[in-house]
């Protein structure tokens, strides 16, 4: 059985304790399979959507026939005293003639939130192309014997593949990680006599992206980064009602040693208070489970990101591999960059042994995209950013400075986007809107312009527009990127009108703290709008 080698180096992290409010800034990042955690976070909208949907009026429904009628109708709505303290940027523009229809302050520079990853994908798309695959390396001094014995140490050298999760293969758990097990079963490998090595260089920088702040590094949005990672670098866990007094049972999936539970929590009468927290201290793997549900509860799922994803993705692996009758008689141990600078290796003089390579970037961008993973979206900024990085330059600031380059052949005016990291769970990025419209017109004629527009969520039907727009002409016809943090919310993407007229919009809300009406429906009530105009922009 493989132990954790003394010299197991790890980069320095940042943990902190949760909130009881997952609502509150989250980057618009949804878990496995929904838009929605069904834990905390959840429960806690559904208490303030319900309050919301009971004073908000309905959403418009009359065909829009004049440009000048759409032009007053949204401007009655952006000047609307409710928003008098808030910052609202709108512009619309046609794909068809490339007039501008409306525009409301879109030349300010306003936080995006998950807009950021409109950006993300297209610079993914652009950069390294919609058939592009990450390959992850197994190397070894040499090939295995006649006898499938490896002598010396086998390295996984991860290069930011996430595809290595049960989202990409049906919610099954179970099979997230066996293309690389079987490739090295086929390689031949049934034994290795030296380590078991995770080589998670290939980024240079911390496990953060810039500016993350503290209080969400404890939830599954704000999971850490790494080269080898596997299943979003988060468990997820199954909470259901006990006896009576009894401590709630709990499922983690998938099941591991890693992180050690301290449960904590209590099965309370019928009735009761409903509210389960995780915690887990500083780059620890134990967590403290707190909290009650009561005893008809039909039980609840949140996750708890993982400390050290290379250490995480070695340890599944070393358990997927035993499973397979392959083995290793050393220990287990990871690398990072800040281990191959004091001590690099030159792989080129080793044997790739085995490889596996992720799901075409298309699909990588899809699945960032339509649930809006952060995780997802920083690693493939850092995927592009590892193509173009100098010397003492992070793999992230590579990609950023990328990211300007591919922004200036756009056509996006210089200084009208400041992104600090990938994915816009960072409060310092900064947008204008008339630059995101840019680039959506951009993308609208570029060569990924299918895979780009296939990757956003559909009104009513998919990722995390799915329970929004039902029953409103945007309902399967806006496609579009959300975006929400504590008191910002953003909605930009594509509509076609009444008249079948091809808009592209971005909608931007800052600073907004309005309860009769929320940020989602003042949002959603301008995008309607879009798609009741029934007129001509020309």
């Amino acid at each position: 059985m493989l132990t954790p080698s003394r010299d197991t180096r790890r980069t320095d992290q940042v943990q902190r304790p949760t909130s009881n409010v997952q609502i509150r800034s989250r980057s618009d990042a949804s878990r496995r399979f929904g838009p929605w955690p069904l834990g905390l976070g959840l429960w806690t909208f559904l208490l303030f959507a319900s309050a919301f949907s009971a004073a908000a009026a309905p959403f418009p429904t009359n065909a829009i026939p004049t440009l000048a009628a759409l032009r007053s109708n949204l401007t009655a709505r952006v000047e609307h005293p409710r928003l008098a303290a808030a910052q609202l940027g709108v512009k619309v523009v046609s794909l068809d003639t490339g007039k501008t229809l409306f525009e409301h302050d879109a030349g300010k520079l306003l936080k995006p939130a998950s807009n950021a990853k409109l950006y993300t994908g297209a610079l993914a798309l652009d950069r390294l192309g919609p058939q592009f695959r990450i390959r992850t390396s197994c190397y070894a001094a040499a090939k295995p014997d006649a006898n499938g014995t490896l002598t010396g140490d086998l390295t996984i050298y991860g290069r930011g593949d996430f595809s290595m999760a049960a989202r990409f293969h049906g919610g099954d758990y179970t099979k997230s990680l066996e293309p690389l097990v079987d490739a090295l079963a086929a390689a031949g490998i049934k034994r290795i006599t030296g380590d078991l090595v995770g080589d998670e260089s290939f980024f240079r920088g911390p496990p953060y992206g810039s500016a993350w702040t503290w209080d969400d590094l404890n939830y599954y949005y704000g999971a850490e980064v790494s080269a080898l990672t596997h299943e979003d670098n988060v468990v997820d866990l199954v909470f259901k009602p006990a006896a009576l007094g009894q401590p709630v049972t709990f499922t983690a999936k998938p099941a591991t040693q890693f992180l050690k539970f301290i449960n904590r929590t209590t099965t309370v009468a019928s009735g009761g208070k409903r509210s389960i927290e995780l915690y887990r201290p500083l780059a620890q793997n134990n967590v403290y489970l707190h909290g009650s549900l009561p005893a008809d509860d039909k039980g609840l799922t949140d996750a708890m990101p993982v400390p050290h994803p290379a250490e995480w993705f070695l340890m599944q692996l070393i358990e997927a591999l035993a499973k397979r009758g392959i083995h290793a008689d050393g220990k287990w141990r990871t690398r990072n960059w800040l281990d191959a600078e004091a001590a690099p290796v030159d792989y080129g003089r080793q044997v790739e042994v085995a490889f596996t390579e992720s799901r075409p970037v298309s699909e990588l961008v899809e699945k960032m995209m339509k649930p809006s993973q952060n995780l997802y979206a920083q690693l493939l900024l850092l995927q592009v950013g590892a193509r173009t990085a100098k010397p003492g330059q992070t793999t992230e600031e590579a990609g950023l400075a990328e990211m300007q380059k591919f922004l200036a052949e756009a056509g996006v005016k210089r200084g009208s986007v400041l992104l600090e990291e990938g994915s816009g769970l960072s409060r310092g990025c900064l947008l204008m809107p008339e630059a995101t419209v840019q680039l959506l017109r951009h993308m609208d004629t570029h060569p990924a312009a299918a895979a780009y527009r296939a990757s956003l969520p559909i009104a009513g039907v998919d990722g995390s527009l799915k329970s929004r727009f039902t029953g409103t002409a945007a309902a399967r016809n806006l496609l579009a990127k959300t975006g929400s943090l504590r008191y910002v919310s953003s909605l930009s993407g594509h509509v076609t009108t009444a008249a079948k007229e091809r808009l592209v919009f971005s909608i931007m809300l800052n600073a907004y703290t309005g309860t009769a009406v929320s940020s989602r429906e003042v949002i959603d009530e301008l995008a309607v709008l879009l798609a009741n105009f029934s007129g001509k922009s020309q």
